[in-house]
Formats: C-alpha cells, structure tokens, sequence
C-alpha cells in the first residue's frame, strides 16, 4: 500500500491542522491506521491509531483530548485533527498502516507501510 500525506504546515500557537493520508494499493479497511511524528533529535514516537473499522481508538498521553484521528473506507483516507496545537507539536508527521485481523487492538507500533511524511511547525 502506498501512503501520501497532506495538510501540513505553519500554525500559530493555539491553531488548528488536518492532515490527511490517502491510501492506494491493497484494500484500505484491511489496515489499522497510525500516526506518528519525529521532532529534530528526537526519536519517532505514536501519535494516534485508529482501528480497521474506525471503532476503536488510542491517543499518547501528550495529545488526547487535542487530536482526534479518523478514517473513511470509502475515501481511503485517514485524517488528524490538530487542536489547541503548541509549539512541542512541532514534529514531521507520517502516517502509517499495519495489516492486522478485525478484532485486533490499535496497534502501537509493527507498522507495516509508512508515507514520507509532512512537516508541522507551531509558532508562540
């Protein structure tokens, strides 16, 4: 499966992003969906992951209640809604996907496909 993201960019302190990945190859709905993001001289860390269906979901402590990850299988693209963004946001986020089976929990990590990522930047 091939991943490309969009919607990144420049926000202010408090702003709000969408970043999209759409997907193409196998069958979307076959995936668990993750994002991630890796700041300068920082390890890559999860973000958000989103279930085959899109019925289950998990957040890192640093952004729930923030950002909500979601999905449309029609559309094969899965979105991040960025809120009350601040300037630790800063990172490249890519989105990434695991082929797991239906009853399967969000995965945390063992992504299988990864995008190439796009930057965010949040000013003060």
């Amino acid at each position: 499966v091939q991943l490309v993201e969009s919607g990144g960019g420049l926000a202010q302190a408090g702003g709000s992003l969408r970043l999209s990945c759409a997907a193409s190859g196998r069958p979307f709905s076959s995936y668990a969906m993750g994002w991630f993001r890796q700041a300068p001289g920082k390890e890559r860390e999860f973000v958000a992951g989103i279930s085959r269906s899109g019925s289950r979901t998990y957040y890192s402590d640093s952004v729930k209640g923030r950002f909500t990850i979601s999905r449309d299988n029609v559309k094969n693209t899965v979105y991040l809604q960025m809120n009350s963004l601040q300037p630790e946001d800063t990172a490249v986020y890519c989105c990434a996907a695991k082929l797991t089976i239906v009853t399967a929990p969000v995965p945390l990590f063992g992504y299988d496909y990864w995008g190439q990522g796009t930057q965010v930047t949040v000013s003060s």
